[in-house]
């Protein structure tokens, strides 16, 4: 794994730095954004990149199936490149790497909140403050809902954690009353 992080982040490096360079930075994240959420919603797609018996041209085929008059002639190209010396198994690491350094350079601050509902427009907003106050930046919430958490949140930004939730604490309890000093133990 060390060494496809390694690939994907010297490609996804070269393609931002080019897409910068020409000035079509914007549209190329467009692009990795559908390529890396095709990747994600669809895992034969996936599987069909990283496989090996498949041949290189039938990837390039199938990629320039889905992604023609989809996709910026720059990244379109940048896909042929990887496709014709047969790295088509390191474009889904590619793609997210991709996203990550983009979020990089833009200054924008990922972040994770899990609560049981659906975030009211006041709530995002304040979880949005949250984060700024913490990591700075822009802001980009990611919203689940987890009905097991009973109550509460749990907002994660970057690998700090903030848990909140009724479940984590009923948890956080009956540890403690496992421990009970007060209980004569025989």
């Amino acid at each position: 794994m060390a060494a496809e992080a390694r690939v994907a982040s010297r490609y996804a490096k070269s393609l931002l730095d080019l897409a910068v360079e020409k000035g079509v930075l914007e549209a190329v994240y467009q692009d990795m954004s559908l390529l890396n959420k095709t990747i994600k919603d669809n895992r034969e797609f996936e599987l069909l990149l990283r496989n090996p018996i498949v041949k290189s041209e039938k990837k390039k085929a199938i990629l320039r199936a889905l992604f023609t008059n989809k996709i910026h002639m720059m990244t379109g190209k940048f896909l042929e490149i990887i496709s014709s010396k047969s790295r088509e198994n390191y474009v889904p690491a590619i793609a997210t790497e991709f996203l990550r350094q983009y979020r990089s350079v833009k200054g924008i601050t990922r972040a994770e909140v899990v609560t049981t509902f659906p975030l009211t427009p006041e709530l995002r907003e304040r979880f949005i403050a949250t984060v700024v106050e913490i990591a700075g930046g822009t802001v980009e919430l990611i919203e689940k809902i987890d009905p097991t958490l009973i109550g509460g949140y749990v907002l994660r930004i970057g690998d700090k954690q903030i848990d909140e939730s009724i479940r984590t604490k009923l948890e956080e309890l009956e540890a403690e009353f496992k421990h009970n000093p007060y209980v004569k133990q025989f």
